[in-house]
């Protein structure tokens, strides 16, 4: 502890990856790896968006020529992957840290290798056009579980923008800068670096007045904790069929049907997932499939029922299409429980 709060001391410039993510450092050897997807298409955008939490998630960046850095903590401990996608087809990963080998060994399914997107039919014009559109759409598969349930749950009943500066406040507090060059800094800004989210028991430890400096309140901060302290029964979700592993999550006090999909969709890769108790998400879809804005779960769940086993690939290519309702009241305020 006495540590995180040594005073600051100006870091001495130095240059920066041709990527602009990182400086060059000689003390730091990555560890690489290439890999080709199968198929004609593959969009790496796609396949690792769902796994950013806002323009400034501490944990994800993009570079301007096109990579994707992702720094993680893995069963073997805290790593960070840098991924590019070639001109010719291939995708080459660069990896730092503990975990930098269970990265690379994994590369292949995060990037949706054992998706199977021919398994989608499509049975709307819309579905065709947009899948049509964008072919280089695969599931991604992380094969962790914790790192996806907690922003899930900082998500629940709250907007994204709150939900997103909650997850950076706690990252950047108790987590630790990332391994490699990402994790340090050109201009000695704290808030330029990449972290490392906190590991199980830090989560568990911290404190109910940080929570609340972080805008989250008890309902959410307590489903944490409570899932903090058995991360490793919940980690064992991974290897599950979908059915057994939404009710392993489930089992916590504090995570239903919204939050066990939308972690699931991430961690496991499971492509009929489908978001229930969503805000939004129903009067998409129904606007999107039956012109029916004012669509609830059931007429969601009905209208994809011609895509079961895939209804979660549906929803990501209705989202892509574009094609929302029209807005018909003003957004959701959003709170700030901190400055109370």
């Amino acid at each position: 502890m006495a540590g995180r709060f040594a005073p600051r001391t100006p870091a001495v410039p130095t240059p920066r990856t041709p990527g602009g993510i990182g400086p060059r450092t000689g003390t730091t050897s990555a560890k690489t790896r290439t890999w080709t997807p199968p198929g004609d298409a593959f969009e790496l955008g796609l396949v690792l968006g769902p796994l950013r939490r806002g323009p400034a998630d501490p944990t994800f960046r993009t570079a301007p020529d096109g990579s994707a850095v992702r720094a993680t903590r893995t069963p073997a401990g805290p790593g960070t992957l840098r991924v590019r996608a070639a001109a010719d087809g291939t995708v080459h990963a660069e990896a730092w840290g503990q975990g930098a080998d269970w990265l690379l060994e994994r590369l292949p399914e995060m990037l949706g290798a054992s998706d199977d997107p021919a398994a989608f039919v499509p049975r709307h014009r819309l579905l065709a056009a947009s899948q049509r559109r964008r072919p280089g759409l695969r599931l991604c598969r992380t094969g962790l579980v914790l790192e996806s349930l907690i922003p899930s749950v900082l998500e629940q009943k709250v907007t994204t923008i709150e939900a997103n500066r909650a997850w950076r406040h706690l990252v950047r507090k108790y987590g630790e800068p990332a391994p490699g060059p990402c994790g340090d800094s050109s201009d000695g800004r704290r808030d330029s670096r990449m972290y490392v989210m906190p590991d199980a028991r830090a989560w568990a430890m911290i404190p109910s007045w940080e929570w609340h400096k972080a805008g989250v309140d008890a309902k959410r901060s307590d489903t944490v904790v409570r899932a903090a302290r058995v991360a490793r029964r919940l980690e064992e979700a991974v290897g599950m069929e979908p059915e057994l592993a939404s009710a392993r999550l489930q089992l916590i006090p504090g995570i239903g049907p919204w939050t066990a999909a939308e972690v699931l969709q991430r961690s496991n890769g499971a492509p009929d997932a489908v978001t229930v108790g969503d805000l939004h998400l129903p009067g998409i879809v129904g606007y999107a499939l039956a012109g029916r804005p004012d669509t609830d779960d059931a007429g969601m769940l009905e209208l994809l029922e011609p895509y079961a086993g895939q209804r979660h690939r549906a929803v990501r290519l209705i989202l892509l299409s574009g094609r929302t309702p029209p807005r018909r009241a003003p957004r959701m305020p959003v709170g700030r429980i901190a400055h109370l």
